[in-house]
């Protein structure tokens, strides 16, 4: 399967509004960031969703998406799930319900807010996201693919990274229960988040991310959820061999 990277920004993007840092204003394409999603493609060409960003419909028309199948939630947070509504041109394309997955909480908050996108049963009309909710708590199957979320702390809430093969994406995380380590034993490849330079309450920063990398032992790492604090070329000539910094557009091969 191959992971398209769709955006690596934190919540206020980057640029970011009324910035002149270096970074804003640079001219590297890596330091334009959209909001954090990112899209499996799987070999028999379904499409998996991690989050819907604010910027959705930017970067569906950047990387030409066609379809969507499933949408794993990671948390409601507004920089992760507002782009909801732009599901619906993926529902129009294909003329199918897209199935959407998450934690109780999260689930809970898309029908209290989105409730009018999920439909049951499907309409006669397109004219607003045909979508499905399912509550997860263990390994379940979405678009075919088995995927196991992973409880992970977001400053005091419980939010999920998820599994899929050995491919792990993990975003907004503050701290991963012991627990939690099992789940993360033989992967190949981790996408984490890696928020800025000094400490957060709901956000490892550079050297905790490298640590958290250091720990969990994947072969490949890739830093996401980034704010305009952390320049391309800069993070990258400081970061271990097996550490790369992300970027909007990046294609990973997962085997």
């Amino acid at each position: 399967m191959q992971l398209t990277i769709l955006g690596v920004g934190s919540s206020a993007g980057t640029p970011a509004v009324g910035c002149t840092c270096a970074t804003c204003r640079s001219t590297d394409t890596r330091n334009k960031r959209t909001r954090c999603s990112s899209m499996v493609t799987l070999e028999d060409g379904r499409v998996i969703l991690i989050d819907t960003s604010p910027d959705l419909r930017q970067q569906a028309l950047r990387e030409n998406m066609r379809r969507v199948d499933a949408v794993l939630y990671t948390h409601t947070h507004a920089d992760h799930l507002h782009g909801i509504d732009d599901l619906r041109a993926f529902c129009q394309i294909n003329r199918s319900q897209i199935q959407l997955y998450s934690s109780p909480e999260s689930i809970a908050h898309i029908q209290e807010k989105f409730g009018y996108t999920l439909r049951d049963p499907i309409p006669q009309y397109w004219d607003l996201p045909v979508l499905a909710a399912h509550v997860v708590e263990a390994p379940f199957e979405a678009a075919g693919q088995w995927v196991t979320p992973i409880p992970v702390m977001h400053g005091k809430i419980r939010i999920y990274a998820y599994r899929i093969g050995n491919l792990v994406y993990m975003t907004d995380v503050s701290e991963i229960p012991e627990s939690s380590y099992a789940l993360l034993q033989g992967v190949d490849v981790l996408l984490i988040d890696c928020l800025r330079e000094q400490p957060h309450p709901t956000h490892v920063c550079v050297e905790q991310s490298l640590a958290l990398i250091a720990r969990i032992g994947a072969k490949r790492n890739v830093l996401i959820h980034m704010t305009h604090e952390l320049e391309y070329q800069a993070l990258q000539a400081r970061v271990p061999a097996n550490v790369q910094v992300g970027y909007d557009g990046m294609q990973l091969e997962i085997a």
